[in-house]
């Protein structure tokens, strides 16, 4: 698989497709009122990188939720979740669509107090997967402790590898090497022998099953051996966007943000229908995105304060192990109307 740059735009599919799209718009557009035909001027860029968690930005871009709402949204892709934070950091994006791993964020929020504020998260756990542990089809490895001593490949970027070395550390896996590879990646290194197994993320493991080269050794890992309840919400990701951009444009950041919700709700109420825009951007195809678990999602105004503590003993591991330098509150990240 090829690994996408760091600061690419969008896939020459995914323009392909939206080119298609507007310009059939754009004849019902011709004759229908000023007040349909009006958009912002702002254009809203938001970051996002190739894994399943992303889908409700996918959806509401590929459906036209931020168009209905005369917004002018501009999807970029990243490597890793750490690039997607310092385009964040350096005003080259106004956002993060869900999957974007938090802590990577909050490291952001510590190098820049007041950076973001959080409209949703995607909690996952072993029921709504997206985190897991992969190994090679045929491997005798049957659980994580097992893997101690062996070579471990993860995603690029702190959070990845703080996880994943804290996993392994809590499962009994001693003796480990941890290496960081962009994720679409993981399966050819698992394939080619250059790691035992990967920390990782849908649709990864997917991709590895359906192409016969890996298989799951566990999934929703971080909620059992982080949060300590296989069943815990993880809010590994979050869309964000940037409190500048909230301060400079409240109207448009209420439409985006109501436009967003829509793509959530689609993930809930329709899973099938979702599930096609993973096509493009993540490395899942045609048919084969029905094959991909689905994580949760939790908008800013449905936490409750059982969901903000589960978040904040996520963050509370980062202070632990000096990922951040002070303890970061979640409860001030969460966007509020």
């Amino acid at each position: 698989m090829s690994t996408p740059p760091e600061d690419a735009r969008t896939t020459t599919l995914i323009d392909r497709r939206r080119l298609l799209r507007q310009g059939a718009a754009t004849l019902g557009v011709l004759a229908a009122p000023g007040i349909v035909r009006a958009r912002s001027a702002v254009k809203i860029r938001i970051g996002y990188w190739p894994v399943a968690a992303g889908l409700p930005f996918f959806a509401a871009v590929e459906k036209g939720y931020f168009e209905e709402a005369g917004l002018g949204v501009e999807p970029l892709k990243f490597a890793g979740a750490q690039q997607v934070m310092e385009a964040m950091l350096a005003g080259r994006s106004d956002g993060s669509a869900n999957g974007t791993g938090s802590g990577n964020l909050g490291v952001g929020e510590l190098a820049s107090p007041g950076l973001f504020k959080i409209i949703a998260t995607n909690p996952s756990n072993a029921r709504y997967v997206l985190d897991e542990f992969l190994v090679p089809k045929d491997s005798q490895v049957k659980t994580i402790a097992e893997l101690k001593g062996k070579r471990i490949g993860c995603g690029p970027g702190i959070q990845n590898k703080a996880l994943a070395s804290a996993v392994l550390e809590r499962a009994g896996a001693t003796g480990v090497t941890v290496t960081e590879l962009p994720i679409g990646q993981h399966v050819a290194a698992l394939a080619a022998g250059q790691v035992d197994a990967v920390y990782t993320l849908e649709p990864t493991g997917t991709v590895g099953r359906l192409s016969g080269v890996s298989r799951v050794l566990e999934a929703g890992v971080i909620a059992k051996y982080i949060l300590g309840d296989a069943q815990a919400p993880w809010h590994g990701g979050s869309a964000t966007l940037t409190t500048e951009f909230i301060k400079k444009h409240p109207q448009e950041s209420k439409k985006y943000i109501a436009a967003y919700a829509r793509g959530i709700a689609l993930v809930r109420e329709q899973p099938d229908e979702a599930r096609k825009y993973l096509a493009g951007y993540t490395a899942i195809e045609g048919p084969l995105t029905g094959a991909v678990p689905l994580a949760s999602y939790m908008l800013y105004n449905e936490f409750k304060p059982a969901d903000v503590a589960a978040f904040q003993k996520f963050f509370d591991l980062f202070t632990d192990k000096g990922v951040f330098d002070k303890k970061l509150d979640v409860s001030t990240l969460l966007f509020k109307d």
